[in-house]
């Protein structure tokens, strides 16, 4: 199992579809699990994919439309079943509150295991899994935000400049930490022996026309998952809901300079949303058309050198 990936619950925006459930993502992070809009059925979704319970450590709502939130009483009470004890951070929009109460309130006493996080303001919002979990308003017909994980930047160590200098064992870490080393030939410095390793990022857009926030979220993502609930013809249905079309995901992704980009969130009037793919790698090269089940790993680390 890859350390970094997108599993995909569902993929229907409003209306599920046969082959299509309400929304549902679960990010694999280094080992933490980051649940994000879970629509009606994600407890099912998670047990069809081999996601438990217990593998969500925080869970993220971007508007309280029902199919992206109404799937959280079930999740919740799946936990308290299972014998969780340990609240998880849930995150939302700050208007969204009283609906967000109500879902708590349906949750009964799998409501204990959920510590709400309202959002106000756009910039980070919670530390997870080492890394910036950051938000930023989006432009919907409900109030709404994105959500973007950011890894801070580091440095890369280069075994053969170890090596030349004579650092091995634990004064290899002790190095990483402090920055600098003494040895009997004088001191090592970390940039003597690393190279620069950019941090990776993953992006969430969902629900929202064209709009700043989307733009800023996407930046320099290696995975970006963003909603794609009409083609490219009906971009007058789009700009009426407040949704983006294929094409415009597509150019959202290659303005921002995202690697990968993942389209979801397909209106159920598409039964084959394979054109949709096709109208964004018009403008993206790297385009996945997401599935019930799938997993989309994240791409490799960018390298500098």
């Amino acid at each position: 199992m890859p350390a970094r990936e997108l599993v995909v619950l569902g993929t229907a925006s409003q209306v599920p579809t046969r082959t299509r459930n309400h929304n549902g993502y679960l990010l694999r992070w280094d080992g933490a699990g980051l649940l994000l809009d879970p629509g009606e059925g994600t407890q099912r979704q998670m047990t069809l994919a081999g996601v438990a319970a217990s593998d969500v450590d925080a869970i993220a709502i971007t508007h309280a439309h029902g199919d992206h939130c109404l799937g959280l009483p079930g999740v919740l009470q799946r936990r308290a079943l299972d014998g969780g004890t340990q609240p998880v951070p849930l995150l939302f929009p700050e208007a969204a509150g009283p609906y967000v109460a109500h879902l708590l309130g349906a949750a009964a006493h799998g409501a204990a295991l959920a510590r709400p996080v309202p959002i106000s303001t756009d910039g980070p919002v919670l530390r997870f899994a080492g890394g910036a979990l950051e938000a930023a308003a989006l432009d919907h017909r409900v109030p709404a935000i994105g959500y973007r994980l950011v890894e801070p930047d580091g440095r890369r160590m280069l075994p053969d400049a170890l090596a030349a200098r004579g650092v091995t064992g634990p004064d290899v870490g002790r190095l990483q930490r402090e920055g600098v080393l003494a040895t009997p030939d004088g001191q090592v410095r970390l940039e003597e022996v690393s190279a620069p390793r950019p941090g990776q990022r993953f992006a969430f857009v969902m629900d929202t026309r064209v709009c700043d926030g989307a733009r800023a979220l996407a930046r320099d993502a290696d995975l970006l998952v963003i909603e794609s609930t009409f083609a490219a013809a009906d971009a007058d249905l789009a700009a009426a809901h407040a949704h983006l079309t294929s094409r415009q995901a597509g150019e959202i992704a290659a303005a921002a300079g995202a690697r990968r980009l993942v389209l979801t969130h397909f209106s159920s009037r598409y039964a084959d949303v394979g054109a949709l793919g096709e109208q964004a790698r018009a403008v993206h090269p790297d385009v996945v058309v997401a599935e019930d089940g799938a997993r989309v790993a994240v791409p490799p680390r960018r390298s500098l050198v």
